[in-house]
């Protein structure tokens, strides 16, 4: 089996991006693990602080591992939004594959002393683990915006020649920028993404970038995205509501009190909704 880094250089090449979905529980995790098995091409697995403090960090990296070594599957785990040198720490040690720490609410100089020190941390560490730093306004919270936040506009997306000087003074293996995108899900419609700008950042910063907030995205700046440079994209937003709404038709539609039972539905709704992203995102017909 080829490495994480292999297969997001594979995507990057190919001008294709590897989907990266938020897991809360086992349905979850199943339904996109279902899904990427379905297709036969790999995934990321990521978990926020929350959502892993939640599966237990030691339990997540476990579950995850054993799916891959049973099944001999691409399946990675990611520590998604740790917001700390020590929660980064943390899920090195623990061995997840990946981890983002993000400082993008920072003054730019915080920002990159915290992303160098893990990456620093990561280097000298047994496992073989990616770091990915955020640069820009992104916004946050994954749930449903009444409005594009202010901050939102051009003016603060990543600019090129900041990349790259942040990629030099950091080491990090990865990018998310901002090019438009924020986390969450506009009711009114999430802003267009800035294609030239994936390119542009793309080409002066020289590493692969990540797209975060990818839920409420048109299909159509998806695949632009992914042509442009953007090697892995975030769902999470879509997922949550996803998982929700199945959830409530289900426990309307039976009176099993068993959960294995009823949460079968939950779990087809997220199998679904992952398939149907990563064909898009992996340019399948």
């Amino acid at each position: 089996m080829k490495t994480l880094k292999e297969y997001i250089l594979e995507a990057d090449k190919n001008g294709t991006a590897i989907g990266h979905f938020n897991i809360a529980n086992i349905e979850t995790m199943w339904g996109v693990f279902n899904a990427a098995r379905n297709l036969d091409v790999p995934v990321i697995i990521g978990v926020s602080e929350g959502e892993r403090d939640f599966i237990g960090i030691k339990q997540s990296v476990v579950l995850i591992r054993s799916l891959r070594e049973e099944f001999d599957f691409p399946v990675f785990l990611n520590a998604d939004h740790s917001y700390s040198f020590d929660r980064v720490k943390e899920a090195i040690d623990a061995g997840f594959d990946m981890v983002i720490y993000d400082g993008s609410n920072l003054p730019y100089d915080e920002n990159v002393d915290i992303s160098k020190r893990c990456a620093d941390y990561a280097a000298q560490s047994p496992n073989d683990v990616l770091v990915e730093a955020e640069l820009g306004f992104i916004g946050s919270g994954s749930n449903v915006k009444e409005s594009i936040p202010e901050g939102v506009s051009e003016e603060t997306q990543t600019k090129p020649n900041d990349a790259l000087e942040f990629i030099k003074a950091t080491g990090v293996d990865l990018l998310a920028p901002s090019v438009g995108n924020i986390h969450g899900i506009v009711k009114s419609g999430n802003p267009q993404l800035n294609i030239q700008r994936i390119k542009d950042i793309r080409e002066t910063a020289g590493v692969p970038l990540v797209l975060h907030g990818g839920s409420g995205s048109s299909d159509e700046d998806f695949v632009h995205a992914a042509h442009a440079g953007m090697s892995i994209i975030h769902i999470s937003t879509e997922l949550r509501l996803g998982y929700l709404e199945s959830l409530k038709a289900s426990l309307e539609e039976t009176k099993e009190i068993a959960p294995y039972k009823y949460l079968k539905k939950p779990r087809k709704e997220i199998e679904r909704i992952v398939e149907a992203r990563i064909k898009l995102f992996s340019g399948i017909k």
